[in-house]
């Protein structure tokens, strides 16, 4: 079945395509490594883990959800950090800026879910240690979006595969004229390596 998104949101996925070549050789060896993972694995359960799991660490796991289901690739994606915080607004407008549509609810620790198309579940995203119930316990690839949880977790229990994936983290430019650039710029190299990984899984 060829999924349908969201116009706004297949605009800019389209868009996307042009810029794998961009992508370091350096970088796409850990790709790679992602991909085959994903392929050699009988149920692949991605978790993608930053310290607060507000910003990278969501990006990732939604482009990854929104790249399995672009190429019917069976494969759970969760998320987390080694302290819960909130889903931070900043990462959430940039995704709104993509093309995704998110409602939440509220408190200090909502609840998004973030929907890409209408043949397609919304992911539920919100702010959690990367061991919460809800996520796997054993099994799954801890995909590191920061240094700084890389060095904080140097083993991630339960996990059968550890890849550091790092990211520049775009709290940088929080409360700054290059805040929304930054936060766009972090969407789309995430968004495009999510998809360089799934496009080699088979």
């Amino acid at each position: 079945m060829i999924l349908k998104l969201k116009p706004s949101l297949e605009k800019y996925i389209d868009a996307l395509k042009k810029d794998v070549d961009r992508i370091a050789e350096s970088r796409k060896n850990t790709l790679l490594s992602l991909a085959e993972y994903i392929r050699t694995s009988s149920s692949p359960k991605l978790n993608f883990i930053c310290t607060h799991n507000s910003r990278r660490s969501h990006l990732g796991q939604i482009w990854a959800s929104v790249a399995a289901s672009y190429f019917n690739i069976e494969a759970e994606t969760y998320s987390g950090g080694t302290e819960a915080t909130a889903f931070h607004a900043n990462a959430i407008k940039a995704l709104e800026r993509a093309g995704f549509e998110i409602k939440s609810s509220r408190g200090e620790n909502p609840h998004y879910q973030v929907h890409f198309s209408e043949d397609e579940a919304p992911i539920i995203c919100f702010s959690k240690k990367y061991n919460d119930a809800i996520n796997p316990q054993k099994d799954f690839a801890a995909i590191m979006t920061c240094s700084e949880a890389d060095q904080e977790c140097p083993v991630v229990f339960g996990a059968s595969e550890r890849i550091k994936l790092l990211y520049e983290d775009p709290k940088v430019a929080d409360g700054t004229s290059k805040e929304s650039e930054k936060y766009d710029e972090r969407c789309k190299q995430i968004a495009i390596e999510m998809f360089y990984v799934f496009s080699n899984v088979e």
